[in-house]
């Protein structure tokens, strides 16, 4: 009887180690059966992060206090983009047309129209034969720095042009500007046929570049050009 006991309870102890073991196994299977946690999409950075809006930029354009006597506001010609940002625009790959550097607005030499946000604004004399405009254009990424090297790429190609307009041959002639913005650059437009040149800036500062047109004064407008530029450099690099 004793020995009936005893195969009884190690047969009872063969079992439930049995039933141990194969329970432990099934919790670990279970466990391995569980589907593994999806990560989190990552959110996608923002290319316009840290830009300056159209709003922001007008208040670092030049005021009038900084103009030359006698020029006043030409009112369509301030003009900005607001709260909110544009689609960047791809490099216009035509071929460069010079007599864009006698717009305005004359970034556009460069290919590129302008950035995701931007201000300008334009000043003259009553009959308009002095005139002082100027823009900022906020880029995406490094765009500020290639539009630059299009600038550079532009004076040396545009050295020499046919004026659109009374279709006299006009210079150019570049110079890099020291001490202004992060990089800066001169243009000086002359001919036999004008009175007085032109000045054109282009001063990049961060993702922001900034262009002065100026014919006002003597020197080819120069004079004027840089204070406009160098106020509008130091305005950025405080935004």
């Amino acid at each position: 009887m004793r020995r009936t006991a005893l195969a009884a309870t190690a047969l009872c102890l063969v079992t439930a180690t049995a039933a141990a073991l194969t329970g432990c196994q099934s919790g670990q299977d279970k466990a391995d059966d569980k589907p593994a946690a999806s990560a989190a999409p990552a959110k996608a950075k923002d290319p316009n992060a840290g830009l300056a809006t159209g709003a922001r930029l007008k208040q670092a354009l030049a005021p009038a206090s900084v103009m030359p006597a006698g020029l006043s506001p030409v009112a369509d010609g301030n003009v900005d983009s607001g709260t909110t940002y544009l689609a960047p625009s791809a490099k216009n790959t035509a071929k460069t047309d010079c007599t864009k550097l006698e717009n305005t607005s004359w970034i556009d030499v460069t290919g590129y129209k302008g950035g995701v946000s931007f201000a300008q604004s334009d000043f003259a004399n009553q009959d308009r034969t002095e005139e002082i405009a100027q823009e900022i254009d906020a880029f995406q990424g490094t765009t500020a720095t290639t539009v630059m090297r299009e600038v550079l790429r532009v004076a040396t190609e545009c050295a020499t042009f046919t004026d659109a307009t009374d279709h006299v041959k006009v210079r150019v002639t570049g110079k890099a500007a020291e001490g202004i913005g992060d990089e800066a650059y001169t243009f000086t437009l002359t001919s036999p046929g004008w009175e007085n040149g032109t000045t054109l800036m282009a001063v990049r500062v961060g993702s922001n570049l900034a262009t002065v047109m100026s014919t006002a004064g003597s020197g080819n407008g120069a004079a004027a050009a840089k204070k406009v530029a160098q106020h509008v450099a130091a305005s950025l690099k405080t935004a």
